[in-house]
């Protein structure tokens, strides 16, 4: 008969995958991992404490929650798309991530099943939590109650000095 629908000839890139196990933080490791990412985010605050309400200064920093973070994986250019930079209308987007914290134990699970294969076809590194509580420890650095993903902007702020050392520690 037919070929079943779900079943796919491309590998699909999942939470439990082997990319992403050297970047998944438990334990210690990432209470380390969130004290020293709350220590920069302070630090970084500190430095421009004039300019913006709190609020809308952590908006400039992360794309806070699933749906902000894949609307700027989206809008970002997919590697290897050459059609789009050749394309004389196509606009460079505005926001880059530079890498992704993202809960690994979301319920239901298909909130974020979409969310490694966007970062993987962008190549914006993906750092697992794997907690009982994680969305609620990564709330805790954007002042909300929960968060099921935080990306981080590029944009040249103390928390990006912090992720880029994070990220070559894993590589």
């Amino acid at each position: 008969m037919g070929k079943n629908p779900k079943s796919s000839a491309h590998p699909v890139a999942t939470l439990q995958s082997k990319p992403y196990e050297d970047s998944s933080y438990e334990g210690e490791r990432l209470d380390e991992l969130l004290l020293s990412i709350q220590r920069e985010i302070k630090t970084a605050r500190g430095l421009n404490a004039e300019s913006l309400p709190e609020k809308f200064w952590l908006k400039k920093q992360f794309a806070i929650g699933v749906n902000e973070v894949t609307r700027a994986l989206e809008r970002m250019t997919p590697c290897g798309d050459s059609a789009r930079l050749m394309n004389p209308n196509y606009k460079a987007c505005k926001v880059k991530l530079q890498a992704i914290l993202l809960t690994a134990n979301c319920n239901p699970r298909w909130l974020t099943n979409h969310v490694p294969c966007l970062a993987m076809s962008r190549k914006v590194p993906l750092i697992l939590v794997k907690d009982k509580e994680g969305s609620l420890r990564l709330g805790e650095l954007v002042n909300l109650k929960t968060a099921i993903a935080i990306g981080i902007k590029s944009n040249g702020s103390p928390v990006n000095q912090l992720i880029d050392e994070i990220l070559q520690r894993t590589k």
